[in-house]
């Protein structure tokens, strides 16, 4: 045991050393600080505060002691002296010299190698800390009355520095005592939290916080709603108190409402908040006491987001447990885990960092890894969050026919293969895997293929024989093949032959016959299916009194077809009146919807509908609180509408609140929710008429997802627009990457 130890605490010294190899040597600094430091634990970690995260944004210490930033800048917590959010990291303005950095919600700390700290970002409770009025600041400020400050930390809005001195210092919010001082007084400036003395490292939860002595031992005061706190109670403490039953601490970290730390042997022991598994102990029951993360040893740095936690260990992997919503553990999955698991992909890291719904991690080569969520661009790799304007899809020509859904988009080549990329949790893209797909890859076993249709988490494809060919996820019966068992490769639909056209649904299909009926199965709660009831239907059954039909269109949970005399027939879910009827009164069986003649296609969004008549008008119906009818307002329509300025239209698709069109002309117009820029129009500002998406021309054919859309162009190019949360758009890293990806910020 005491060989084991002692190759720990080898390995535990050579990753410091890295860490400052990394990081540059040379730097002044102030001696004072360094000497009082040499003798704790924990003096080489505090190197590692050069990389850290905010709830939506990141920073970045350079060896050269400059600070670049990348992410949310609402309250100017990049520094940059603007708002404006970045996906390309920016310096932090009139900073030099630091060594030490620190954020969580909205607000950043720096230390400077002259011991002063400067500050900016949200201020709505003085957590600046520099006397000032409590308006943010958008370039760093520094903080009045504090010098020889060796590290420093940020809870939400409180900060927290310990000086040379071994002694903590505390301002900002103090409604749960989280400043330490005995009250719940918030603070302007900086003030000495009592009882505290030989303090070598802080970290700050969003309203708790915690030092580590020289000793080993933790102190926690502020919150304790969910026992972050760690003192066997639930109560609010004011002052420090000691954190029982833990010795031997080298590092800490703080959550939302959960804490770490990291004993000298290497084990990882944590308490307070544990819904989505945070604390890794294989349960998602809180604790007020710490209990030890399993399966975890030889670690040597921690870091808590808000409700993840990721660990590094002497081997240079990283290990994550927790919250995964936004894929933010790093494991190739969205499935949150109570124990740890192995981040993929990387080895030879150093340090980590943890934001709300992103992680970052630095390698021993200098380089920064990010994962995890990027709406505002946090992960620093240059990517933007939104995709305004049409771009193409990488390695994509000679499409024929797609089709997009909520997150996840196909293509079928002029060969009669089917491609697909974006999400893939439930097998919906048909290569045999869970593994989401930012790029194309080809669906197994499929060949022949002349149409395709997405489903929420399913995906539907036609052969030339007329079968019809169904791959995802399954738990309503939408893929027809008798069961509710997920398929990740293409299976046949029961009793289908002579099929000519398909459509899917959130969780149901229908299919159009050579003879004109139509055949639906899958979820049937709101009558989708058509079969005069709300059974479920795990194989196609009829929908009564169709004929003649020659369009289909699936919406989240109505359905709509025409027929060959050009009306249109709807039935299912009508509460916003997407089944035109002059009603929102569900409908199991079809209903003509009122006042339309002479329809060639139509489209189906979330809760509206749309039409597309011979003398190339487009109508529109149902749910409008974004525009996406595009008569000029904002009003629920329960009969058709006519979309305002637009003609020669030939071709129409719905997503969950954007519409879109594509003239004669090969243009193609949009309207409706534009907050990921699905309507390419270069803006994400919501329209509602028509306008004209960017720097396309020569559209055959186009296809809308849940924020996302696709134009196939008369050259065999596919284009795409909008929301790629899951890599959707199949031309960039997604928005939420699964796995880690490369970041600028070094």
């Amino acid at each position: 045991m005491r060989s084991n130890t002692r190759r720990w605490m080898t390995r535990l010294l050579q990753v410091w050393i890295g860490v400052l190899t990394v990081v540059g040597c040379g730097q002044p600094t102030d001696e004072s600080a360094k000497q009082s430091l040499m003798g704790a634990p924990l003096w080489a970690a505090q190197s590692r505060a050069r990389l850290v995260a905010g709830d939506s944004y990141s920073l970045a210490l350079r060896p050269d002691g400059t600070v670049w930033a990348a992410g949310s800048n609402s309250v100017g917590q990049l520094g940059d002296g603007s708002r404006t959010d970045r996906s390309e990291p920016v310096q932090v303005q009139g900073l030099s010299g630091v060594v030490s950095l620190a954020t969580r919600a909205a607000h950043s700390l720096a230390v400077r190698s002259d011991g002063t700290v400067w500050a900016w970002g949200a201020n709505t409770y003085g957590q600046v800390g520099d006397a000032g009025p409590k308006t943010n600041r958008l370039v760093p400020v520094q903080v009045p009355g504090l010098s020889g400050v060796v590290a420093v930390a940020a809870g939400h809005s409180h900060s927290l520095a310990v000086r040379n001195d071994g002694s903590v210092w505390a301002w900002g919010l103090n409604s749960s005592g989280q400043v330490g001082d005995g009250t719940t007084t918030s603070r302007l400036v900086p003030v000495q939290v009592p009882g505290l003395s030989g303090v070598v490292a802080v970290a700050a939860g969003s309203y708790h916080s915690l030092a580590v002595l020289s000793d080993g031992s933790v102190w926690a005061w502020g919150d304790n709603a969910s026992g972050q706190v760690g003192d066997g109670t639930t109560t609010n403490r004011l002052v420090p108190v000691q954190v029982p039953g833990l010795s031997g601490v080298v590092a800490v970290a703080a959550g939302l409402s959960h804490s770490l730390a990291v004993r000298s042997g290497g084990g990882v022991w944590a308490w307070g908040l544990n819904s989505s598994g945070q604390l890794g102990d294989g349960t998602t029951t809180s604790r007020s006491v710490p209990v030890q993360t399993q399966g975890l040893s030889g670690v040597v740095a921690v870091a808590a987001g808000t409700w993840h936690s990721l660990a590094v260990r002497f081997d240079g992997t990283v290990w994550a447990w927790g919250s995964n919503g936004t894929s933010q553990l790093g494991d190739d999955s969205r499935s949150s885990r109570s124990v740890p698991v192995q981040t993929q992909g990387l080895s030879g890291v150093v340090a980590v960092a943890a934001g709300s719904s992103h992680s970052l991690a630095l390698r021993s080569n200098g380089t920064v890894w990010a994962w995890g969520s990027n709406t505002f661009g946090q992960r620093g790799d240059g990517v933007a969050a939104h995709h305004p304007v049409p771009v193409p899809v990488q390695g994509l020509e000679g499409v024929v026919a797609m089709a997009a859904s909520q997150f996840h988009s196909l293509a079928v080549y002029s060969d009669g293969t089917v491609w697909a990329w974006g999400d893939n949790s439930r097998g919906q893209l048909g290569d045999g895997t869970t593994s989401n797909r930012s790029v194309p890859v080809r669906v197994q076993g499929l060949s022949g293929v002349v149409a395709v249709a997405a489903g929420s988490a399913h995906s539907l494809a036609v052969r030339s024989d007329g079968t019809v060919w169904a791959w995802g996820y399954n738990a309503q019966g939408q893929l027809g093949d008798g069961t509710t068992t997920d398929r990740l490769v293409a299976v046949q639909v029961q009793g289908l032959s002579g099929v000519v056209a398909v459509a899917a649904g959130s969780a149901y299909s229908l299919a159009v016959h050579s003879d004109g009926t139509v055949w639906a199965w899958g979820s049937n709660a709101s009558g989708q299916v058509g079969d005069g009831t709300t059974s479920n239907r795990r194989v196609p059954v009829q929908v009564q009194g169709l004929s003649g039909v020659v369009a289909v269109a699936a919406g989240s949970s109505h359905s709509l077809v025409v027929r060959s005399d050009g009306t249109v027939w709807a039935w299912g879910y009508n509460s916003s009146g997407q089944l035109g009827d002059g009603t929102t009164s569900n409908r199991r069986v079809p209903v003509q919807a009122q006042g339309l003649s002479g329809v060639g296609a139509v489209a189906a969004g979330t809760w509206h509908s749309l039409a597309v008549r011979s003398d190339g008008t487009v109508w529109a119906w149902g749910k409008n609180g974004q525009g996406q009818l595009g008569d000029g307002t904002t009003i629920d329509r329960l009969v058709p509408v006519q979309a305002q300025g637009l003609s020669g239209g030939v071709a129409v698709a719905a997503g969950s609140a954007h519409s879109l069109a594509m003239r004669s002309d090969g243009s193609v117009w949009a309207w409706g929710d534009n907050f990921d820029g699905p309507l390419g129009d270069g803006t994400t500002i919501d329209r509602l008429v028509p306008v004209q998406a960017q720097g396309l021309s020569g559209g055959v054919a186009v296809a809308a997802g849940s924020a996302h859309s696709l134009a196939a162009l008369s050259d065999g190019t596919l284009w795409s627009w909008g929301n790629n949360a899951y890599g959707q758009l199949g031309n960039a890293p997604p928005t939420s990457a699964t796995t880690p990806i490369r970041s600028l910020l070094y």
